[in-house]
């Protein structure tokens, strides 16, 4: 049968009104953001308990606001797979994030189907599906649209909605329904797709960790960051990171200056934006000392906590793989240096169900009141009487 997308704003209000009924739908888009810096919504793919459209983000004159609607209803459920760019799409059209939320991949961690699990391997797992994936790199901005992208489009969430319904039984059964609630609570938090200039230095790599130095960073990634939302372009269409960390390094008064800097070339150094650029530097080059950044570095831990670490880990992933769950969903590295230097370690570890899970264990192995031992290729966990 041959696909038809909606293009016209009568045939969405009436799909949409008639998935205002459902409990759950399942959701999905495509963009592109190749050349711009905010992504260009291409195609939104929903599938209700029975029906499924994809419709048309780019045709003329079309309303997205049933979507909206739909989207932002407490009544109903939004099932999403690695939802964090679809929602951030949402999210800047009309500043609200759609709630609530279902991510299959975070429930798939939960119910033992390993780290960050793809797509077409949760489904082919899940349901014995195979999802043909070429279309994956297509140009969804380019019409009209080929019945093979639609077909691939469709099956994103066609799936998803099998895929949601299995998980949320195993959910169920487990018990288990409770632990997506931490990780849910961070994807409908508004604050988890602000795109504050005054952080964009954080994503930058740098070894420096000389305030000075981070306070010029700080300003020009912050100056870029404007210039590329306000222009909409990439980031690295404006200036490089290499370039903004040679920038800060070098702190340049003049154009002329600008062009000493590794990456600056001496068009952009004669350009208008230069100047701002320039001004960028004299902020971060005048910040009083109590207004300079400090390095991005965890909790210093002690010196000797590598052993223990070592430990907490083949814990970690005992404990996880015993009770299939993922263990990237229960700590990470960090989070195990910070528990073998401190009890009280702020981490969500030693908390909720991770601390049942893990936590309790942990804190007995670091006390010598648990030891671990191997027979043959599986672990052994022995209590030990309290030491004292």
């Amino acid at each position: 049968m041959k696909i038809e997308p909606i293009v016209d704003n009568t045939s969405l209000a009436e799909f949409c009104k008639r998935q205002s009924k459902a409990s759950f739908i399942a959701v999905d888009t495509e963009f592109v953001r190749e050349k711009t810096y905010w992504p260009i919504l291409c195609l939104v793919q929903i599938a209700g308990p029975e029906e499924n459209a994809a419709i048309d983000a780019l045709a003329p004159g079309i309303d997205l606001t049933p979507v909206d609607a739909l989207l932002t209803d407490p009544n109903i459920l939004k099932v999403f797979h690695a939802g964090r760019q679809d929602i951030e799409i949402f999210f800047h059209r009309d500043h609200t994030v759609p709630a609530p939320i279902f991510d299959s991949q975070v429930a798939a961690m939960v119910c033992g189907f390993g780290d960050q699990v793809a797509y077409d391997r949760l489904v082919d797992k899940l349901l014995g599906v195979k999802v043909e994936k070429s279309s994956r790199f297509a140009d969804w901005s380019r019409r009209p649209l080929s019945q093979k992208q639609l077909k691939y489009a469709l099956a994103d969430v066609i799936h998803l909605r099998d895929a949601y319904e299995a998980l949320a039984e195993r959910l169920e059964e487990s018990g288990r329904a409770h632990w997506l609630e931490e990780e849910m609570a961070i994807l409908t938090d508004p604050a988890t797709y602000r795109l504050d200039p005054e952080l964009a230095w954080r994503r930058i790599k740098s070894r420096g960790n000389n305030p000075r130095f981070l306070g010029i960073l700080r300003e020009v990634a912050a100056w870029r960051e404007r210039e590329a939302q306000q222009r909409d372009l990439p980031r690295n269409r404006v200036l490089r990171d290499n370039a903004l960390l040679g920038v800060a390094s070098h702190a340049p008064e003049t154009p002329e200056q600008l062009t000493r800097s590794r990456g600056i070339f001496a068009g952009f150094a004669k350009g208008r934006m230069a100047e701002g650029l320039i001004e960028a530097v004299k902020r971060g080059a005048e910040l009083d000392s109590d207004e300079l950044p400090r390095p991005l570095q965890g909790k210093r831990v002690p010196n000797g906590v590598g052993p223990l670490t070592d430990l907490l880990k083949t814990l970690l992933k005992h404990n996880c793989e015993k009770n299939h769950v993922a263990t990237r969903l229960v700590a990470n590295v960090d989070d195990l240096q910070q528990i073998a230097a401190d009890d009280e370690a702020d981490v969500p570890a030693l908390r909720g169900w991770r601390r049942e899970l893990f936590g309790e264990q942990a804190l007995a192995l670091k006390h010598g009141r648990l030891a671990m031992t191997a027979k043959g290729s599986s672990i052994r966990l022995i209590e030990l009487p309290d030491a004292k």
